[in-house]
């Protein structure tokens, strides 16, 4: 028995197969542009990949664009009001800025130098992130050539920093300064990916993170161990016993106070994580491990996705040369990152980690903790409209039932979240072997067009499915 034919579908993809070529020249000349925010002899080159994308952006039909300077790399934004009062406005966030890339570094041809292979583009940008912001111009003009609209069935706006690359260190102010102009119902972040080729996903999540540094000082100088070792404190040996505090015997963080407030997965969410074709065995050998770890009572994929952790990132005190050298030092230090979900605030966090070291130390063991700025966690529940319109879009591009993931790392997303009042949602087509920051980046043509589809079919059906109250 044969499918009804949905015309919609099939008009996005006419017009998205009329114009696959030009868009794929725009891309790779935009790609050309070697726009690596991290090293300052290519600042002109970030400014000028701002402005040929700002430039791109009017050509597409925005009737505002304008480039944002910051203290480093440029922004531009864009808008393309809907017309209808009552129609959401969304935003979508990006970046142009990329990783530094050179032949030497293990590349079959020039990274900013684009080619095609085997329907693959391969250049530093491809996937993170020039091409997935890129699928947004051809996406809405295919809107509103499939629906015969003169503006998008939302009001639409873009944010595409400079500095992603280089740790966003003014993305923060720079929202909170545009804030009026950034104000949206929710926002759409295009620097993600799926979980693979056959599996299209949403992300629905991200971890915060919250980092300090703990220094120990005990003697005002190293001395020697066997004229006072076992009669005063040493600050090596007491930090070794502060992190071996930090887990329990469950692998639970043992810091009083460290899961207040936390949304625990529901057992739906722990089901739509188990449907997905997870190889342990494989993910072991990817992150070039031989077991795995970590809090009982869950699975691989929600401890990196869903539970917040403890980590030591780095550690160290006294003598590090060759040979022994018996003394007690004067002081030790740790370094440690705080994963973090939804529900957890750094704030407390910080404060109950401050607590628990104090707690843990000898008389005559001063210490000192220093945090780093920290960043949010987010994440948009399930049954949000917004989350099922990105799920149905997908939907229809793809033709497959769409899954859900996490992201246990963290980004900038959760400072528009934080700032802007507004639910972040995830829509990437990368798949793993894209190989972000790595040499022979690429995207997969194929799903950087369904990419494209799906922003065709993502504005109508946000619009006709959450409207504002009149």
């Amino acid at each position: 028995m044969s499918h009804p034919v949905d015309s919609a579908v099939s008009a996005v993809r006419s017009y998205i197969e009329q114009h696959r070529a030009a868009f794929l020249d725009d891309l790779v000349e935009w790609l050309r542009i070697p726009s690596v925010s991290a090293q300052p002899d290519h600042a002109p080159d970030v400014r000028r990949s701002a402005d040929w994308l700002a430039a791109e952006l009017r050509a597409t039909g925005f009737p505002t664009v304008e480039v944002w300077p910051t203290p480093g790399a440029p922004a531009v934004y864009a808008e393309w009001p809907s017309g209808d009062p009552l129609a959401p406005t969304v935003l979508v966030y990006g970046h142009h800025d990329v990783q530094p890339a050179a032949r030497e570094d293990g590349w079959d041809t020039d990274p900013f130098e684009p080619v095609v292979r085997d329907n693959r583009l391969y250049a530093r940008g491809a996937a993170d992130d020039k091409g997935q912001v890129f699928f947004h111009t051809l996406g809405v003009r295919t809107h509103l050539a499939a629906t015969g609209r003169s503006a998008p069935a939302v009001t639409l706006r873009l944010l595409i920093e400079g500095e992603e690359e280089s740790g966003s260190p003014h993305f923060r102010d720079l929202v909170e300064r545009q804030a009026e102009r950034l104000t949206a119902d929710a926002v759409i972040v295009s620097d993600t990916g799926m979980w693979s080729e056959d599996t299209p996903t949403v992300c629905t999540g991200m971890r915060g993170l919250a980092e300090c540094e703990i220094r120990l000082f005990g003697p005002d100088q190293d001395i020697h161990s066997g004229s006072f070792g076992g009669a005063v404190p040493n600050p090596a040996t007491a930090l070794a016993r502060l992190v071996a505090a930090l887990h329990d015997e469950h692998a639970r963080v043992a810091v009083p106070g460290f899961y207040d407030g936390i949304v625990e997965l529901t057992d739906r969410e722990r089901e739509l994580f188990a449907e997905l074709p997870f190889d342990e065995e494989r993910w072991l050998r990817t992150a070039r491990s031989h077991a795995v770890h970590g809090e009982a009572g869950h699975s691989t994929l929600e401890r990196v996705w869903a539970r917040p952790t403890a980590e030591v990132n780095g550690i160290g005190g006294g003598y590090q040369g060759p040979g022994s050298k018996t003394i007690v030092p004067s002081s030790a230090f740790v370094k440690l990152s705080f994963r973090l979900v939804a529900g957890q605030e750094p704030e407390h966090v910080e404060k109950a980690v401050r607590a628990w070291a104090a707690e843990q130390l000898p008389a005559g063991i001063r210490h000192e903790i220093t945090f780093s700025p920290a960043t949010r966690p987010c994440l948009t529940p399930l049954d949000h409209p917004a989350l099922q319109s990105v799920v149905r879009a997908m939907g229809r591009a793809f033709e497959t039932p769409v899954r859900f993931t996490r992201e246990g790392g963290s980004g900038p997303a959760a400072d528009l979240q934080e700032v802007l009042g507004a639910p972040v949602l995830f829509l990437g087509i990368s798949v793993p072997s894209d190989g972000w920051h790595a040499p022979n980046e690429k995207v997969e043509v194929d799903l950087l067009l369904k990419g494209v589809e799906t922003a065709a079919h993502l504005w109508g059906d946000l619009a006709e499915n959450w409207r504002r109250a009149p």
